[in-house]
């Protein structure tokens, strides 16, 4: 049996139920017997081009994240340096 998402007509409590194609569903929370059948998300389909713009976004945040990264380190040494120097 499918799992489908429903909302109850009447009190519109969203709940998930294991039913045959056409079962009349009642509302677990008010009892009511006019809920109804909610659509699903469907799954999205991967693309070569799909893949090659979300490598792209990928590498680019990564990009910005290693700058970040590596400005951070280099006023540590720089802070280190000035701390510890014996001048």
């Amino acid at each position: 049996m499918p799992l489908y998402d429903f909302r109850c007509r009447k009190c519109h409590h969203r709940f998930e139920e294991l039913v045959r194609l056409n079962d009349a569903v009642g509302c677990p929370k008010c009892k009511a017997k006019n809920a109804e059948r909610l659509f699903s998300m469907s799954a999205s389909v991967s693309t070569d081009k799909t893949r090659a713009r979300t490598t792209k976004i990928a590498r680019r945040r990564a990009s910005g994240v290693h700058k970040e990264k590596k400005a951070a380190d280099d006023a540590y040494t720089r802070n280190y340096i000035k701390e510890h120097s014996n001048g």
